[in-house]
């Protein structure tokens, strides 16, 4: 057994990741107009037992605070996201009340020495847009580009780095044809409308910050994922796997990085219109350079389309209502799970790191960071209000193993986010589910650093794992 810490390299990023709704609270104040979450969490039975983001964490009134906690625990950076509907209250016009918010949390980072990364859409869609046609409409997109221009007026002279969208995958296809998300859609055909926008509103994005910025560094953030077919050895499964990576990654990755989407997965959903919201010149503005690709990771899935049946039984939901009106589904391996029931699966990180390097990024010459990574569990605290989060602990061990191991394969990661530095608001669960790093009592708003917390703040302190078994 190697004895020996695990080191990183030299400037390697460790921070803790957030998004705005989840966390900031004050939903009435400071000239905030509504998001497409304020109106879905008002829809009976779409958030468990009727929960909202209408104070969450608190941050709004406590930014000096949380800016203080990230420094004790020893980040150098903090990805969070910006409210579209705080800063442009009717998605068109500033409000410079919400803008100055941002503005000093900006600033308090910087007095702590951490570098501010801003994700400018994590799926709170101003809901004066969505009323408009939401990202089924083009004219979204264009607005976005407006709103990134807005937004890097009042702080890109502090922040160096933006990344335009949070997991599009999610907005479009949980939001749009799952109706899960919000805006609780069900028209698979104005989800696909929903990615090509989305990808079309980044690149929009993009093109308007480089003209404000040509050093700016910039980049967006796909949750990928690992799809293996159950049982190599049918041909159901493997055409299952094959859709599931191709609406869940190559969707995303293929018109980013190559100006094209891939021909497979346009043949699969060629009767839900999707080339007609397809302009010429679109795919040209998306897949600009980019400097960052951001890349969220929970778990990778075994899928399956073959009638015939797999030992255990049948899995949960499949990873889109489009690959599910095809007759995929998902089927267990016995992993162990977390508290979302989602299969513990580091090794996938390393494999779709590699890919993602082999096939897209390492071409390109783009970096890789992860912006997401972590586990929801049963967190019991004690007296005093501390969780002994060991399983997640262990989780965020395994992973960043993964991470080393991709390192050492090659591959050109260069910071890890965990998720999240609080517990928060957790979108249709509520607050249930619980990620932070740090435990929020949401009735006092009590702050508690969990063991989990205080062993990832001792490994972004040395840049380095402990020994196997340390």
């Amino acid at each position: 057994m190697n004895s020996s810490p695990l080191t990183f390299p030299a400037g390697f990023l460790w921070g803790a990741a957030t998004a705005a709704y989840q966390i900031e609270g004050a939903a009435h104040e400071g000239g905030r107009g509504e998001s497409i979450w304020d109106v879905f969490c008002r829809v009976p039975g779409a958030v468990a037992d009727a929960h909202n983001g209408d104070v969450a964490c608190d941050h709004y009134h406590r930014s000096a605070q949380d800016v203080g906690l990230m420094r004790d625990l020893n980040l150098a950076a903090y990805r969070f996201s910006i409210s579209w509907a705080r800063c442009m209250p009717d998605g068109v016009t500033p409000n410079p009340e919400g803008i100055a918010f941002y503005s000093r949390l900006v600033d308090q980072l910087l007095a702590a020495g951490i570098t501010p990364w801003i994700t400018l859409y994590h799926w709170d869609l101003p809901q004066a847009l969505e009323d408009k046609g939401g990202w089924a409409a083009r004219e979204t997109a264009e607005r976005f580009a407006d709103y990134a221009a807005v937004m890097h007026e009042a702080l890109g002279d502090r922040v160096r780095i933006w990344t335009t969208l949070n997991e599009p995958w999610v907005s479009a296809f949980l939001g749009y044809a799952a109706g899960i998300h919000a805006p609780g859609r069900q028209d698979p055909a104005a989800a696909l409308a929903a990615v090509h926008h989305l990808l079309l509103g980044h690149g929009l994005a993009v093109r308007a910050l480089r003209r404000q910025d040509p050093e700016a560094t910039l980049g967006i953030t796909l949750n990928l994922t690992v799809a293996d077919p159950a049982d190599p050895g049918r041909d159901g499964d493997l055409d299952a796997a094959r859709r599931v990576d191709g609406q869940s990654n190559r969707m995303f990755l293929d018109p980013l990085f190559r100006g094209e989407y891939p021909a497979d997965v346009l043949a699969d959903v060629a009767h839900l219109g999707m080339a007609e919201v397809v302009r010429p010149g679109d795919l040209d503005i998306i897949s600009q350079p980019l400097d960052l690709l951001g890349v969220n990771y929970y778990h990778g899935d075994a899928f399956t389309k073959d009638p015939a049946p797999h030992p255990g039984p049948a899995g949960g939901a499949p990873a889109s209502p489009l690959v599910a009106a095809d007759g995929v589904r998902q089927v267990p391996r016995g992993l162990p799970v977390t508290g979302m029931g989602w299969e513990i699966q580091p090794e996938g990180l390393r494999r779709l790191l590699n890919r993602l390097q082999r096939e897209y990024t390492g071409p390109a010459g783009v970096p890789i960071y992860i912006t997401e990574n972590g586990a929801a569990f049963e967190d019991v605290p004690d007296a005093d209000g501390f969780v002994d989060d060991q399983a997640r602990l262990a989780f965020f061990d395994q992973h960043l193993r993964a991470v080393h191991e991709s390192l050492a394969d090659g591959v050109d990661v260069r910071g890890y986010f965990a998720w999240s530095l609080l517990d928060n608001f957790e979108w249709a669960f509520g607050y249930h589910q619980r990620f932070g790093l740090v435990r929020v009592d949401y009735e006092t708003q009590r702050r508690i650093p969990k063991a989990s917390g205080l062993w990832y703040s001792r490994v972004a302190a040395s840049n380095a794992l402990p020994a196997a078994g340390g």
